[in-house]
Parts: C-alpha cells; sequence; structure tokens
C-alpha cells in the first residue's frame, strides 16, 4: 500500500507525511513543480512535465488497488477509483464508487453556475482546522480499512493454495 498526493494544491502534504511515517508507508507527491522537498525517506516527489493533467496521468499510470490518493481533482478520484484505489479530498471527504458520479455531475453544475455568474465569482470554502482534523480521522480510516483488505485478501490466497 502506498499514498499518491496531487501535489499542486493540495493543502495537507505535511498531514500525510506525519501519518504515512507513523505507517511506514512510501507518498508520492507528483507535481508540475515548485514544491519544497521533503527530507523523510519515505517520500518520494515527482516532477511531471508541463501540461494540464500530466500529474493526474502520472498517478493514474502507477497506483494499484488499495493504494491510497489525496486529491480534489474529481476526475482524477474517479479515474484512481477505476483502478481500485482508494481516494480522499483534502477535507477528509472519501470519494466511493457509490459517491463519484454525484460528485462529477455536481462539478459539472459548479462549473455552470461559474460561467453564468456576473463577475466570474467562486464560492470556495476556505481550508480551515476543522477540515484538517477530519482529514487525519479519514486518512487513518482508510489506511486501517486498507490493510484489514489486505489482511484478508492474503489469507484467502494462502487458504486457496492450501
Amino acid at each position: 500500500m502506498e499514498i499518491y498526493i496531487d501535489g499542486d494544491a493540495c493543502p495537507v502534504k505535511g498531514e500525510v507525511e506525519r501519518v504515512a511515517s507513523r505507517h511506514g508507508l512510501t507518498v508520492h507527491l507528483a507535481s508540475n513543480g515548485g514544491l519544497r522537498p521533503s527530507s523523510n525517506p519515505l517520500f518520494r516527489h515527482v516532477t511531471v512535465t508541463a501540461g494540464a493533467d500530466a500529474a493526474d496521468d502520472w498517478i493514474v499510470e502507477h497506483i494499484g488497488a488499495n493504494d491510497i490518493a489525496i486529491t480534489a481533482d474529481i476526475p482524477l478520484a474517479a479515474r484512481c477509483l477505476a483502478k481500485g484505489a482508494r481516494v480522499l479530498g483534502p477535507s477528509g471527504k472519501p470519494f466511493t464508487p457509490d459517491s463519484i458520479g454525484m460528485a462529477l455531475g455536481m462539478r459539472d453544475l459548479q462549473r455552470h453556475l461559474r460561467e453564468s455568474t456576473p463577475g466570474g465569482q467562486t464560492f470556495n470554502p476556505s481550508f480551515s482546522n476543522k477540515d484538517r482534523s477530519r482529514f487525519l480521522g479519514a486518512l487513518e480510516n482508510e489506511i486501517q480499512a486498507a490493510k484489514r483488505a489486505a489482511a484478508a485478501y492474503s489469507a484467502s490466497a494462502e487458504n486457496v493454495s492450501h
């Protein structure tokens, strides 16, 4: 199990680093560059070539089942879910196969509203300490769930071989 961060606009990189270190998990931080590297040996910084979706494409190429993606990018979340990964938004909200369709629909609706609003005003809520706390709890829950799933898979594979 590894963690993949869509790094360019992620407000919880430090939180991911602390939780991943506690569990001994490798973290891949994919970005277009300009981020301060971590000295943590479990942290892998991946700088992708320029391009709107280059970091997203790198993450999707490398992520696997039961890995965890951290992103606010809903289309990237959908692509990671399709590969069997677990996905969390920076506010701690999980994206699931059951919820991703609604999230994509709401994204399109919000884009339409932004385009039709005079002055192009946006109404993105600010990131709060409550969001940070909720994220920490959600990440811990996802890691524990992924560990349980991996253990169950190993146990069932062992029973099949005997």
